[in-house]
């Protein structure tokens, strides 16, 4: 396909994608306030019984938070679309082999990416007990709303995302771009890297927030490095039944 279809297509991925979103948005605005209710109440319960509470400081910020808050249902509400945009766009390049591994990666990435999103909002009301831990006795903490909208975006989507991690690590092998045995051997950088990753996304001096994460990215990590390895096998004797082939099976004129 030309440069230019590519970026047709692309373009016309990316229009459904945004008109998905903001089809959720719409939906989701029906229920923004029940959104907020929720929330609200982590932060009311997890304030040590300090004042707390959730402010808005603008004339426009109230309309303005529901408009955020809108945007963020609809962007989860609307993930299995955006997704398979995603999956469509790359089908096209793929071997009728790979679109097999592809779909199934497509049905596993929707689950995955919800399943973090739903760990985000269960370790959500650890970190804002973090956040007002440090908060001095005598002192009360009125968090901006919108800023507190954002720092609840970014938690999800940062959960979401890395359950999809283990995943593009079993298409790269499935690809060939990457062998079981050199996932392996960075199991020591891969553990570092999900501790670290689980300590800054759940903050605060109980180190069960961070177990919480870090275990099942662990657990995913060595389902996808034991799908590398099963898969690396099944190749090598695949190449060795190629292999042997030819001197199996011989033309009658050949002996």
């Amino acid at each position: 396909m030309p440069l230019g279809d590519h970026l047709k297509e692309a373009r016309n991925r990316l229009f459904i994608s945004v008109g998905a979103m903001l089809l959720g948005a719409i939906v989701g605005f029906f229920y923004v306030q029940d959104f907020f209710d929720i929330f609200s109440t982590m932060v009311r319960d997890n304030s040590f019984g300090r004042m707390s509470g959730l402010n808005i400081g603008s004339p426009l910020g109230a309309f303005d938070l529901y408009f955020q808050g809108a945007l963020v249902m609809g962007l989860v509400l609307s993930s299995p679309i955006w997704i398979y945009q995603i999956w469509a766009y790359l089908v096209p390049g793929l071997t009728k082999k790979e679109r097999r591994y592809a779909l199934g990666f497509f049905f596993a990435a929707v689950p995955l990416f919800l399943g973090g999103v739903v760990l985000a909002f269960i370790i959500l009301p650890h970190a804002i007990r973090a956040m007002f831990f440090f908060v001095p006795s005598g002192f009360s903490s009125l968090l901006n709303a919108s800023e507190f909208l954002q720092f609840i975006l970014r938690l999800h989507l940062a959960f979401g995302f890395a359950f999809l991690i283990p995943l593009a690590l079993v298409g790269a092998n499935f690809l060939g771009f990457i062998t079981g045995k050199r996932v392996a051997r960075a199991w020591r950088i891969v553990v570092f890297v999900c501790i670290a990753f689980a300590a800054i996304a759940a903050p605060g001096p109980d180190i069960f927030p961070m177990l919480a994460l870090a275990a099942p990215m662990l657990l995913l990590f060595c389902v996808a490095l034991l799908i590398c390895l099963a898969n690396d096998k099944r190749k090598e004797r695949r190449q060795r039944a190629t292999a042997l082939a030819p001197t199996e099976v011989r033309p009658l004129s050949e002996i």
